[in-house]
């Protein structure tokens, strides 16, 4: 009940924070793109493309860092917590380096002459691209100190700085609109302002909250191997994923203009934002699934594990629904401008979403048990295989919607047959386990979707007006939603427990 009530606690905390950063970036994104303009707004999307693509190992080194953290920080052995931090750190600060030297000799190479970018604005460009490796350094080295906030599951500081980087990101709107100089520079200058300053205020606090965090220079080498051991099956899963989501961005540059770019980078900062309510709620639940682990308490982990992914994915079809049914008029409310392929883009990543769902949840499993081998094989294996197929659509003609489907059919790959296969065989799951998630998740989404779906078509006579389109076709969704989660995706001791909890707070505020 404490970790349910711990678990609880934290989601409330970053849904709080997820609030307050997606309502100001949903406005300073409709301001950013009128000021820059749809062309400047691609070529800025590209360029820091090109560096989180450099980026791919901060990733790979990021969840093996969390891990350890976690891992040490449930076992109790604070020595051994400050060892891992301070090498985990020390490799970071390695990792920076290396990427700076690569980002600052091959990628500038590519950006002269590979991208897709108008000679008039090459110098803006290339700015841009600098100040984004700076960004990019200090958020490598700034991954040991995040890792050690969730290990302590102390969620509330990152909705309090919430309000810091809000605050910042509105100064940098004000900024750009008042700036008389170049609009691209301008921005680019004052987001990695912004970012480094959100990432400093972090440190300050995980440096007076937790011990560990005290860097020392001492390298423990039987730790680092541990890390860079884990980590080394993670960097082909994360090249693979850089190469799909970077690199997919840096060949639409390649094939299309800018304005595609812009599309596509629209779509996914839309899914993201979707994506953030339910990996919130994962962010939450992980650490004590990898503690109970820890401990070998199995049956808990992998119970706690199921249930969250069940969970996962009535949050993110109870968002996807209405977002991929009323696309078109959410973005023209929002942008009021809607680049060309934008809609098609986000109906299909949102679709693509509720398969990544079981992709992410299961792997926490794999993640937990410290064996991620065979899926650092096979997941990259089937990620790659997007990118020469798109490439080769590309070359043939196809448009660039070919992009999405196919990431869709990767994803789907991967949730559906991949991640379940490896948790059989790796963390002694039963097949019996796996169906039983899937089968409330099925239906759910069959009792939930037709309604939605049929309204749909026939919005043009039901919904002529987008605001009206929008509230109530979103509304009907959602309610969709929620009935068939409550009548065929919960069990009974769920219902139970959600009774109980309303009847004490409703009594609470009678009180």
């Amino acid at each position: 009940m404490s970790s349910n009530k711990t678990i609880a606690k934290n989601t409330l905390f970053l849904y709080v924070r997820m609030m307050f950063t997606m309502l100001v970036a949903l406005y300073t994104s409709r301001v950013i793109l009128h000021v820059l303009g749809i062309d400047d707004y691609g070529i800025y999307q590209t360029v820091g493309g090109v560096v989180l693509l450099l980026s791919f190992l901060n990733g790979a080194l990021s969840a093996g860092s969390s891990r350890f953290l976690t891992y040490e920080l449930g076992k109790g052995d604070f020595d051994k917590l400050q060892k891992t931090f301070s090498t985990v750190l020390s490799i970071h600060i390695i990792l920076a380096v290396l990427i700076l030297l690569i980002a600052e000799t091959v990628g500038v190479w590519f950006i002269y002459n590979k991208l897709v970018i108008p000679p008039e604005r090459m110098e803006a460009a290339v700015f841009a691209y600098h100040l984004s490796i700076l960004t990019a350094i200090v958020s490598i080295t700034q991954i040991p100190y995040n890792a050690s906030i969730i290990s302590h599951e102390r969620m509330s500081i990152y909705a309090y700085l919430s309000i810091i980087e809000v605050t910042l990101k509105l100064g940098v709107v004000y900024l750009l609109i008042i700036s008389n100089w170049d609009k691209l520079k301008v921005y680019a200058l004052l987001i990695c302002i912004v970012q480094i300053s959100v990432a400093l205020f972090y440190r300050f606090y995980c440096t007076h909250h937790f011990n560990e965090t005290k860097y020392r220079l001492n390298f423990d080498r039987s730790i680092m191997k541990q890390v860079l051991s884990y980590s080394g099956w993670n960097i082909f899963a994360n090249m693979s994923i850089a190469i799909t989501t970077q690199g997919a961005i840096i060949l639409i540059n390649m094939f299309f203009s800018p304005i595609i770019v812009t599309a596509r980078a629209i779509a996914d900062q839309v899914n993201m934002a979707a994506n953030q309510f339910v990996q919130n709620f994962r962010i939450a639940v992980n650490p004590q699934i990898v503690k109970l682990y820890a401990v070998e308490n199995h049956e808990r982990s992998k119970q706690l594990l199921l249930a969250s992914t069940k969970y996962s994915y009535y949050m993110m079809l109870a968002l996807c629904l209405p977002i991929c049914l009323s696309a078109e008029p959410l973005l023209k409310l929002w942008l009021g401008i809607i680049p060309e392929y934008t809609v098609i883009f986000l109906q299909i990543a949102v679709v693509t979403s509720l398969f990544q769902v079981f992709d992410t949840s299961f792997y926490t499993a794999l993640y937990a048990k410290g064996q991620i081998r065979e899926n650092a094989i096979i997941s990259p294996l089937v990620l790659f295989m997007a990118f020469p197929i798109v490439y080769i659509l590309f070359r043939l003609g196809y448009s660039p919607e070919s992009l999405a489907w196919v990431m869709l059919a990767c994803y789907a790959i991967l949730g559906l047959l991949v991640k379940p296969m490896l948790l059989i065989k790796i963390v002694d799951y039963k097949r019996k386990d796996i169906v039983n998630t899937f089968i409330p998740c099925l239906k759910v989404t069959f009792v939930a979707v037709p309604l939605p779906c049929l309204l749909y078509y026939y919005r043009d006579v039901l919904f002529p007006n987008g605001i009206i389109h929008l509230l109530l076709l979103s509304s009907i969704c959602i309610a969709c939603v929620g009935l068939s989660v409550w009548f065929t995706g919960l069990d009974k001791e769920m219902k139970a427990i959600l009774l109980l909890f309303v009847k004490r707070r409703f009594k609470h505020l009678r009180a």
